[in-house]
């Protein structure tokens, strides 16, 4: 699905000026001045209109600003950092794969350096950006869903096939809201809370809502929409269907402990199943999931973030993941790029996760010239290269274009599905067994050896921790699995620089919350800032 030709910033943000963006900083802008011709009135009685919008909520997932590249101010979707440091995507690696063992970053803009160290504090810029990355994608679709009621739809006389398609994109509207209120309350805990019956220009600033509650918001958000999505597999590319709400929903149970004191392994386990019967399969070929066309014939895909180099240039998403892991003496051509920026690397600790014959495949490292051992985290040679996405079909011809990436950033894929029912399983759950999660995983494992030299007869949870890292490695789920397994703060679990430490140390349990933005905590009396902080 393409991204739409009319500028949000014309649609949106002047109509969800005052939504719970609390900051000054962030609010004033919008609402100095009208910036639009366009009103919701005369927008939502056009149903031609009403895709172009929609594809703006998808686009709130690839997309940092209103221009190519992204912009700074005021083509920057979020006020105070340039677009392409604040794109969705590159902001979730960043706190969720650069806090880790999966990788480090040479580069020392701003604060950027404490997240791999876990030396942040409140004030860091990119720790607000993704708050406020997630809550404008929430006010885009609060915006849309405030214009789609029945009510609304009947007031714009929208009938007909019209009217069922409308109906389906709010139902959407509501599945990419509930996944930006999951980044929420897996990153923040206790958040902010605004739905569509916010009024805009409200005075009274947002509820904070506490994590369990949300939990429950979520949970019955996504089992409503998973009855009124499409059926797996029957909607466009890249836009959500039932197996999307039904991964979604998988995840938050698997993570339910963590986020309410309450495990819900065997409703894990139900979804898991309800994805893995809708027929989805593995791809044949590892790398081919992360080449430019991953979204031709990948039969594994359940959602993702779509990019394709014309109408998605970032540089955040692909572009970012490519760009940044090249450096040294890699050649950035036979990644499809006309450049490296010489910042992503790897940990040792994560290197130690895969065989040193290399015949586990997903463990694709670029040794030549790069040391093992990080002495120093601003030298791109210390510390072994990652291959991850490149821009190269899988013919071998180039993407679309050498500077901006289309490979697709998946977010749900069977290989996550099967890991998470393996794990649940383990954890107790009831619907599965031990047997079939041993048979899912060794699927995975004859794909990633390419023979069954790498299957296993049976299975702990240490081994599906290291399965996970070593499958779904830069794919943001590292962080949310060291917590759940209790390995993010503690010293069961040490990767170089963890706490600023060359070899690793334990740091404060606080941090498996990021913090509320200082900003929003002094706007908004009704927040408190997480402990610690």
């Amino acid at each position: 699905m393409k991204l739409n030709t009319i500028k949000l910033k014309n649609i949106v943000l002047p109509l969800s000026a005052a939504f719970l963006l609390t900051a000054a900083s962030c609010v004033n802008d919008l609402e100095r001045e009208p910036i639009t011709d366009a009103t919701a009135k005369t927008i939502y009685k056009d149903f031609s209109n009403y895709k172009n919008i929609l594809a703006k909520l998808y686009g709130g997932f690839a997309m940092g600003g209103q221009i190519s590249g992204d912009g700074d101010q005021p083509d920057s979707d979020i006020n105070g950092i340039n677009g392409g440091f604040s794109q969705y995507t590159r902001l979730l690696y960043n706190l969720n794969v650069l806090t880790t063992d999966e990788a480090v970053i040479g580069w020392n803009d701003g604060n950027l350096h404490t997240l791999h160290k876990m030396t942040w504090d409140s004030s860091n810029e990119f720790i607000a950006a993704m708050y406020y990355r997630v809550y404008t994608e929430i006010a885009f679709c609060n915006e849309f869903l405030r214009n789609v009621t029945d009510a609304k739809l009947a007031e714009n006389n929208i009938t007909g096939d019209n009217l069922a398609q409308a109906k389906l994109m709010r139902t959407e509207a509501r599945f990419l809201r509930a996944q930006s209120y999951y980044h929420a309350i897996d990153m923040f805990g206790n958040v902010p809370f605004v739905d569509e019956t916010y009024v805009p220009g409200s005075l009274t600033p947002p509820q904070r809502i506490e994590r369990k509650a949300l939990f429950d918001f979520i949970e019955s958000e996504l089992l409503a929409v998973a009855g009124e999505l499409k059926d797996p597999k029957t909607n466009e590319y890249g836009r959500a269907d039932k197996a999307a709400a039904w991964s979604l929903l998988a995840k938050l149970y698997l993570n339910a402990e963590v986020y309410t004191g309450t495990q819900r392994n065997t409703d894990c386990i139900t979804y898991c199943n309800k994805v893995i019967a809708a027929g989805y399969s593995l791809k044949p070929k590892y790398d081919e999931l992360f080449l430019a066309d991953n979204n031709i014939n990948n039969p594994e895909q359940i959602l993702s973030v779509n990019f394709d180099g014309i109408n998605t240039q970032t540089n955040g998403g692909t572009t970012y993941l490519v760009h940044a892991s090249i450096g040294g003496d890699m050649k950035a051509s036979e990644f499809g790029v006309n450049g490296g920026w010489a910042g992503l690397r790897t940990t040792k600790a994560f290197v130690g996760l895969f065989p040193t014959d290399g015949s586990d495949k997903r463990g694709r490292f670029f040794t030549s010239g790069q040391n093992l051992e990080i002495n120093n985290l601003g030298v791109f040679t210390d510390g072994y290269a990652f291959i991850k996405y490149k821009n190269i079909k899988s013919s071998g011809t180039p993407g679309a274009h050498d500077n901006w990436v289309e490979a697709d950033i998946p977010l749900y894929r069977l290989a996550d599905i099967y890991l998470m029912y393996a794990e649940t399983v383990l954890r107790g759950g009831a619907g599965g067994s031990v047997a079939t999660a041993v048979t899912y995983v060794n699927q995975l494992r004859e794909r990633a050896y390419g023979n069954t030299n790498g299957n296993v007869t049976s299975i702990n949870l240490n081994f599906i921790l290291d399965e996970r890292a070593r499958e779904l490695s830069w794919e943001t789920t590292r962080r949310s699995d060291l917590i759940r397994f209790n390995r993010y703060t503690t010293a069961d679990y040490l990767w170089p620089w963890k706490g600023n430490v060359k070899e690793g140390k334990a740091v404060e349990s606080f941090r498996n919350l990021f913090p509320i933005p200082n900003r929003d905590i002094v706007a908004n009396p009704n927040l408190i800032q997480n402990p610690g902080y």
